[in-house]
C-alpha cells in the first residue's frame, strides 16, 4: 500500500533554496496528499517562498506572531498535525524543521501508528532526529551527484563540506548490526542490515558521507567483505555483507 504522505514545513525554520529537492525526496517514500507551509507570510524574510510555493502546490498557512520572542508558528503546525491524524486521509507524516519543538509532536505521531520522515538541516537536535522513523539531513538532497568513472570505489563527486567522516563509531555500529542479523556464516542480507541502521539510528543515511547507496559505503570499510548472489530466477543479485575479521570455522568435537 502506497503511503500516504503530509508534508508540513516549519517555514521560519527551513531555507526556501532547498525545496525542488526535499520534494523529489519526499516522492521516494509515498505520495504527498497534503503539503502545507507555516509562517508569518507578512515578514520579507519568507518572500522567496512564495514563486517556489506555486511551482511544487504547497499551500501557505498564515500565521501571525501574536508575542514577540514566541513561536505561534509550531503552535500552528501542531495543531494542525493533530487534526491531519484524527482525519483518517494519511498514514504518514513529514516534518521538515530543524528545531527540537516538534520531538513530542513526532513520539505522539508513531504512537498513533503514523511514518514519520524528519527532514532538517544538520543542527537539528537528536532528540527530534531519534524522535522519528527516518531523518534526512537537507544539505544532503542539495549536492547535485555526480559519477565519477575513474573512482572504483564508486565515491560520488559533491561538496566535500557536506560529507560526513566515517569514524569507529559508525563502523562498530555496521558491525553489531550485521551481527545481529548473521547466518551461521556471518554473511547478512544487505537489505535487512540497512534496515536494521535505519530504525537504530534515524539519520544513518550513506549520503551523509558520500554515497549514493549502502552498498559502495560498505565496500569502502576495510572491515566488511561483499558477496553478490544470484536470486533464483538469476536476474537479481542479492548483496550480503559479513565482519572480515570474524573467524567462521566450524569448532571440531
Amino acid at each position: 500500500m502506497e503511503l500516504k504522505l503530509a508534508v508540513l514545513i516549519d517555514g521560519d525554520n527551513i531555507p526556501s533554496a532547498y525545496v525542488k529537492e526535499m520534494m523529489e525526496e519526499i516522492a521516494k517514500y509515498g505520495n504527498p496528499t497534503i503539503k502545507r507551509i507555516y509562517g508569518d507570510w507578512t515578514k520579507p524574510n519568507l518572500s522567496k517562498w512564495k514563486n517556489l510555493l506555486l511551482e511544487n502546490a504547497i499551500t501557505p498557512i498564515q500565521q501571525y506572531a501574536y508575542t514577540i520572542g514566541k513561536n505561534a508558528t509550531d503552535s500552528a503546525m501542531i495543531i494542525d498535525a493533530m487534526d491531519v491524524l484524527y482525519s483518517g486521509k494519511v498514514n504518514g507524516f513529514c516534518l521538515v524543521s530543524s528545531d527540537s519543538d516538534f520531538t513530542r509532536l513526532a513520539i505522539r505521531l508513531r504512537e498513533a501508528g503514523m511514518q514519520v520522515i524528519g527532514i532538517g538541516e544538520k543542527k537539528t537536535p537528536n532528540p527530534f532526529i531519534v524522535a522519528c522513523d527516518k531523518f534526512i539531513y537537507i544539505e544532503i538532497l542539495k549536492n547535485q551527484f555526480e559519477v565519477n568513472e575513474s573512482d572504483t570505489s564508486e565515491r560520488e563527486t559533491i561538496d566535500k563540506s557536506t560529507i560526513d567522516r566515517i569514524t569507529h563509531k559508525e563502523i562498530k555500529l555496521i558491525s553489531v548490526t550485521i551481527s545481529d542479523l548473521a547466518d551461521e556464516d556471518g554473511w547478512a542480507y544487505l537489505g535487512d542490515v540497512g534496515g536494521l541502521l535505519q530504525k537504530k539510528q534515524p539519520n544513518f543515511d550513506s549520503r551523509n558521507y558520500g554515497f549514493q547507496k549502502l552498498t559502495p559505503l560498505i565496500k569502502s570499510i576495510n572491515n566488511f567483505e561483499i558477496d553478490e548472489r544470484e536470486n533464483q530466477n538469476g536476474r537479481v543479485k542479492l548483496v550480503y555483507v559479513r565482519i572480515k575479521e570474524q573467524k567462521f570455522s566450524k569448532s571440531k568435537k
